[in-house]
């Protein structure tokens, strides 16, 4: 009795396994990287650049204050690098990387950054002269966190510092790739490696049984499954770097306010195009349900017309 019937049959179940096996090991292996890509570009390492400006910006504003004289404390160059860190600290606020505690450190500097106003306006107050001028200035560097025995937690910069260090934290979470990762991706390695060879396998023995040179449906699935994962690995293998690398950008502040706005456009174009690949997950269900319906439709034919012989 010819054997073919069953041998087609195991050769689709297998295929049928081994195709969703594949697919649903590669959306959540794809998923676990690329999920993290977009929140990386579009808010923690802008969370973290504002944060650099808002440090910037205040300290430029420090310098304004110590290098004019009482007409210039509140001048409209002090006034404007304060306005920018309140800017700044508002999109750090808005970017929400940190949660919660984030947006309450942020209402915390803010009212800080009020105090030291405050006595920069106090100082400015004072005529040239007066003793009053470097307490104010005393007060209010110490408040800011320049004083010598400033660096406490309670002084703004320690506070910007502090929050700093967690948006990066939460950054390098985004960019790592764990075991979890790993284990995800030599998992869909593997079963992308025996599908490729069952659907080989099976047009061989097609051949060999039928004497059809090509099975165009499934030499089909073949080229979907040859294209489409490692396509999609390669853009993994590159988001990841373009993380570590927009991670490594942002890791150390910069030494001048002026290269906060050159960082932050390194890492946008790092990381253009994340929404995009990201978005192709939802592709991955359909591309195996592909593969899997090709591999049915080449093989179901074959079968049915056996089993109408066994009938016979």
């Amino acid at each position: 009795m010819s054997t073919t019937r069953r041998d087609l049959i195991r050769r689709l179940r297998l295929l049928l396994v081994l195709a969703t096996a594949t697919t649903l090991a590669l959306f959540f292996a794809y998923r676990g990287v690329h999920d993290d890509t977009v929140p990386l570009s579009t808010a923690s390492t802008p969370g973290i650049r504002a944060v650099d400006t808002a440090r910037g910006a205040l300290r430029q504003a420090n310098a304004v204050v110590r290098e004019t004289g009482a007409e210039g404390d509140t001048s409209g160059e002090f006034l404007t690098q304060i306005s920018v860190a309140q800017q700044s600290l508002a999109l750090a606020a808005s970017e929400n990387v940190t949660g919660l505690t984030g947006r309450h450190d942020v209402q915390t500097v803010t009212g800080l950054i009020a105090v030291y106003s405050g006595w920069v306006e106090r100082r400015g107050r004072e005529p040239e002269g007066s003793p009053l001028r470097a307490a104010f200035l005393h007060y209010a560097e110490k408040v800011l966190g320049l004083e010598a025995e400033a660096g406490t937690e309670g002084d703004i910069m320690s506070r910007l510092d502090a929050l700093r260090g967690e948006q990066l934290a939460e950054a390098r979470r985004q960019a790592a790739f764990p075991w979890q990762l790993w284990l995800g991706w030599c998992t869909v390695a593997v079963l992308y490696a025996a599908l490729c060879g069952a659907l080989l396998e099976t047009q061989r023995f097609l051949r060999h049984r039928f004497r059809r040179p090509v099975q165009l449906r499934l030499l089909a699935a073949t080229a979907v499954c040859a294209v489409g994962v490692p396509v999609l690995a390669w853009q993994t293998l590159s988001a990841h770097r373009a993380m570590t690398d927009s991670v490594a950008g942002v890791q150390v502040p910069p030494a001048v306010s002026d290269a906060v706005p050159e960082g932050a456009g390194e890492v946008r174009g790092a990381l253009a195009d994340a929404g995009f690949w990201a978005s192709l997950s939802d592709l991955i269900p359909l591309g195996g349900s592909v593969v899997a319906a090709l591999a049915l439709w080449g093989l179901w034919p074959r079968i049915a017309e056996y089993r109408f012989r066994s009938q016979r």
